[in-house]
Parts: C-alpha cells; structure tokens; sequence
C-alpha cells in the first residue's frame, strides 16, 4: 500500500565538467506517478521541479548506484531521512569479480552467467597486470609454494575486473565461481565456473572476493577511489576498430550475447571498458555525424543515458570487416538485408541498434583512443 504522496529523499552528487565542481542535490522520487524533483543543496533552490522520469525506478535508488537523470551520471551518496533509509536501506554489497586469463576465451558465456543471476557490473576493465600488481592482490599468498606461479599466471594475459552490486553479492558470486579444487563429493559444485570454465589447480577461470572487507581492499586495487588509473588497459592500438554496445543493449542484458558473436565470428576483443559518458563527450565522440544524421540529437541522447561498454576490436583477416559484421545502422534493413549481424540480431530501431563502430577504416584508432581519453574523467 503507498501512501496518496509517499516520496523517498536521496543526497545526490553530480560532477560538473564545465566548472570541475562535485554538485550536491536532494532527489525526490515519488513512487506513485515516478516523478523526481531535485534541490541545489548548496544554493538551496529548486533545480528540477516536480517531473514525471518513468526511466528511473524504485529499485534503481539504493546508496552507491549511478542513475542517470536527463543526461547527467548522479551518484546517490545517501538517504536524505530516516524513513527512505528505513524503507530502501538493503543488503546491498559490492564484490571483486575477475575473470583470468584462461576464462578469457568464454568470456562472452561469463558475462552471461553474472547478468543472469541478478547482479549488476557498474565498472568493467580489460587490464594487464604489473608484477608489482599481481603481488598486491596475492599478497596474502607469499608463504605458499605455488606463489611465484599464481603471479606467472595472473600476469600471463588480460584478465577482466569487474565491480558487482547487489543483494548477499559476495557470498553470491563466490558461490557462482566455486571453490579453486572442487573434490568429487562436492557435487554442488558441477554447475560452478571452476568446474566448468576452470582447467584445474591454480587455473580456475575466476576470482570472486571472500569477504566484504577484502573485497574493498580489492576493488580499491583495480578501481582506485582516489582516482588514479589503476592497473593500464590491455589495449593494443593496432590493427583495431572501436565498437560500443549501447546503453540500452547493456540495461537489457545483452552484453554477454554481443561479446559471444563477435569472439564466435572470429574476432578478438583486446580491451574492454564499462563507461557512463557525458553530454559534451558525447557530441564530440559523434562529431562526424552532426548535420549529416537527420537522429544525430537522438543519437547522442541515447549513448549517454547510461553505462556502455567500449571494446577494441582487432581484425586479422582483411576480408572479415567488423562494419560489416554489425550490419547496417537501421535494424529493420539489418534484418532484411544482413539477418546475421549484431544490428539484425540485437537491435531496435535506428537509435537503439545496440552497437555503435567505426564507419571509416582510418578513425578506428582515434576512436579507441577518443573512448579511452574520455574514461580517463
């Protein structure tokens, strides 16, 4: 039962681009129409009256989460009374997921298996490890024999970090990964990804965090709150094009699907980023198409109302264009022309055509580049 006018209250901040300035407001939702407000906390001034927002919802406000309120990332950094806290307060955690170099190849299958089971990835980075790095995250592991090559192995490729949310998120990843050496009475362990991704002993395709606590420690090692960069990214800057599969394909759940058909076509991702880009990135990002595109506006909209996933895709074969491979940018002429593609198979309609790539072979490289500059804020 909800109240004629019950309405939740969150402390929001918003990093300002133009005046470099972290902004904080009080966002009000109403769960009856799902209307927001927002309150300039520091001006104390209504910022936003009272609109209908039907993209955000009751389940998306929760301290930690990012939504997006026309165009701008805002982080919700706490209750704003002691009745949303009461009502909304969860269990929700966040938790370390890795995936190691030899779960790399089923990637697409890994990714799958996290969105299906209800947890959400906010941060996503392809990276390679420094020594120095590896050592960090085993340090609890230095006194035992196999320690030098636990290091040889995490170091041996790109591995892919993630950031999970959700309810019991650790004790729920941990479960999905399964124990490092499953023994055969451990039968519960048969659909685990160490069983079924894993090739024994040291090499068990994933890594999940055992605790809360260490699973802080361990973001902070990939993810720096600081804001420093963290471990580089496994970006190569040859041979590659730049693909981004949209923020509605990712809201929907496809990520995992999309990254399957490009590895199953023959493709190899070499970097992957999760980004939530801003407005004015945005525009320079699609330069190319302003007054060209009749939905350049549209366009521009859509790749900035969430998180999308940058890749650098590398092509060996001449003949295999990954342009081509996406399809044409309608999906309904995708689908008649090209039914195969990622934009047949994946897409909408001409805005929402789940994958954005590189139309011309020479700004392929300024694009991965362009995405990474960007991520960089």
């Amino acid at each position: 039962f909800q109240s004629q006018d019950e309405r939740f209250a969150f402390i929001a901040e918003w990093y300002d681009p133009s005046a470099s300035l972290l902004r904080r407001y009080e966002l009000l939702y109403y769960p009856k129409d799902s209307s927001i407000e927002m309150y300039d906390v520091k001006n104390r001034r209504t910022f936003l009256r009272r609109t209908k927002y039907e993209s955000l919802h009751v389940e998306d406000l929760y301290v930690g989460s990012k939504v997006t309120v026309f165009s701008r990332h805002l982080t919700i950094v706490d209750y704003g009374n002691l009745y949303t806290s009461r009502k909304l307060g969860s269990r929700k955690e966040r938790t370390l997921a890795l995936i190691k170099p030899d779960g790399m190849r089923k990637i697409g299958e890994l990714l799958d298996i996290i969105i299906n089971s209800g947890l959400t990835i906010t941060k996503a980075k392809m990276m390679l490890l420094s020594r120095k790095e590896a050592a960090d995250f085993y340090a609890d592991y230095r006194a035992k024999p196999f320690y030098h090559e636990l290091l040889q192995f995490i170091m041996s490729g790109p591995i892919l970090a993630m950031e999970l949310l959700g309810d019991d998120a650790v004790s729920k990843w941990r479960t999905i990964v399964g124990p490092a050496n499953p023994t055969a009475t451990e039968s519960d362990t048969l659909d685990s990804i160490s069983e079924s991704f894993g090739h024994c002993g040291l090499r068990d395709a994933a890594h999940g965090s055992d605790s809360v606590a260490s699973a802080a420690k361990e973001l902070e090692l990939f993810f720096p709150s600081s804001g420093g960069r963290g471990p580089v990214s496994s970006a190569k800057f040859t041979n590659c094009t730049c693909c981004i599969i949209k923020p509605h394909a990712v809201n929907e759940g496809l990520t995992g699907k999309i990254v399957k058909a490009i590895l199953k076509e023959g493709f190899e991702i070499s970097a992957l980023q999760m980004f939530n880009l801003e407005r004015p990135n945005v525009e320079e990002f699609y330069e190319i198409y302003k007054g060209v595109v009749p939905e350049y506006l549209e366009m521009v909209s859509e790749l900035c109302s969430g998180p999308c996933i940058a890749m650098e895709i590398r092509q060996f074969d001449p003949s295999k264009v990954f342009r081509d491979f996406c399809g044409p940018s309608d999906p309904a002429l995708a689908r008649y022309l090209r039914p195969g593609t990622l934009r047949a198979v994946f897409g909408k309609d001409k805005i929402q055509n789940a994958v954005h790539c590189t139309d011309l072979p020479e700004d392929g490289l300024l694009e991965v580049r362009l995405a990474r500059q960007t991520s960089s804020h």
